[in-house]
């Protein structure tokens, strides 16, 4: 990284760090409500973090080159494992990871070269349960996992932008890959996150805002799937020109622009 990304990144991680710690407050709240809305479908897991920081990010290092910002969804059951609270370690991250090491064209080592966050640190067994939270936990749960969304969102946006802004002179500017496109609809999970990170593009009118792109979750194939019929349609596309094809389609779905 430049100087300045590297400014940039250790900016990010150390306020990042710091808000998970506030929001860990809020944790003999939030187990319970997570261990009954896993009851419903998710067999019996140990539950050992209510709110996850990526401690990925401390092993970041400024000779680390940044390709791109990857953003899942929230932590998952081994997300918040003790032994790993990091972001898509769980099989989803285990295809994000084998893609890159299929695909030497994208120069990219999934857990080296790619800075992952998510939309909210609040865990949950499965992203669907954030809405239990929400209705059953009180207005003190609401806002904790409506205004992370913004907050992250926020950060998010500011952290694509400095990397983007501060890239090496004729050097690769990141990219931001936005994954999981259901819940980003009007009537999903996480449309605060969307409407707050095209609004902290200045409505997409910004230079990094090219650079944004978003796709089908990782988990269960979904990206996978999404590339491939793409390219069984078009078969003298890259897996770069592809990806970059459908990113911006996704995008223009989400967020009309």
């Amino acid at each position: 990284m430049t100087e300045g990304q590297w400014k940039a990144f250790c900016s990010y991680r150390d306020g990042y760090r710091s808000l998970c710690a506030k929001w860990n407050s809020l944790a003999e709240s939030l187990f319970p409500l997570q261990k009954a809305a896993a009851l419903k479908d998710t067999p019996e897991y140990p539950l050992q973090n209510a709110v996850v920081y990526n401690t990925a990010y401390d092993k970041v290092t400024q000779d680390d080159e940044i390709n791109y910002i990857v953003i899942g969804d929230n932590p998952g059951k081994e997300e918040q494992l003790n032994e790993k609270r990091a972001y898509l370690v769980g099989q989803s991250g285990r295809i994000a990871e084998g893609f890159f090491k299929r695909n030497a064209e994208f120069y990219t080592d999934f857990r080296k070269n790619v800075i992952i966050m998510n939309k909210t640190p609040v865990h949950t067994a499965k992203t669907a349960h954030l809405k239990f939270l929400k209705k059953n936990g009180g207005p003190e749960i609401c806002t904790l996992i409506d205004d992370s969304q913004r907050i992250m969102a926020q950060m998010a946006a500011e952290l694509h932008r400095s990397l983007y802004e501060h890239a090496a002179e004729g050097g690769r500017k990141p990219e931001l890959w936005l994954v999981g496109y259901s819940e980003l609809k009007e009537k999903g999970i996480f449309s605060i996150y969307r409407d707050t990170l095209l609004s902290s593009y200045n409505g997409g009118k910004d230079n990094a805002w090219e650079s944004v792109f978003v796709f089908q979750h990782f988990s269960m194939n979904r990206f996978l799937v999404d590339l491939n019929k793409f390219k069984d349609e078009n078969p003298s596309f890259t897996n770069e020109r592809s990806l970059k094809t459908i990113g911006r389609k996704h995008r223009i779905e989400i967020f009309g622009i």
